[in-house]
């Protein structure tokens, strides 16, 4: 990830506050969660946050971003991005996974199986099928 990212950041003045707007594109990388490939994806991220002038001790009237008059730009965006987060990463949205058999990519190596395993559990209710 680079150590600058392009941003937008926009301060309004109001009668009552100040609202604070962040935007940017935030590029992840990982594993894909179907076929554990390489995954790209860019997430765009608006954030806001207001500070009112006299918050009068709400909390839902500051921004714990800002402190003595400076504004955490690095902590914002950084919770953005995890508030942002996909709950599953994928290399592409048709993403076939891995074959629950023998493990191969099935977007390389798209495969079936004629036999079904079996299961060693169950072994004794098949021999015990077979003398009836």
């Amino acid at each position: 990830m680079p150590d600058r990212v392009p941003a937008e950041l926009a301060i309004t003045k109001a009668t009552t506050g100040t609202l604070f707007e962040l935007s940017f594109t935030s590029r992840l990388h990982g594993p894909c969660y179907r076929c554990l490939g390489d995954a790209v994806l860019d997430v765009p991220i608006a954030a806001r946050e207001y500070q009112a002038t006299n918050p009068d001790g709400s909390d839902e009237l500051r921004t714990p971003y800002l402190r003595d008059d400076n504004l955490d730009v690095a902590a914002w965006s950084r919770d953005a991005v995890a508030l942002a987060l996909p709950d599953k990463i994928l290399c592409h949205a048709d993403c076939a996974g891995l074959c629950p058999v023998c493990g191969k990519n099935l977007n390389t190596e798209p495969h079936t199986h004629d036999e079904k395993p079996s299961d060693s559990r169950w072994a004794a209710l098949e021999a015990l099928r077979e003398q009836l």
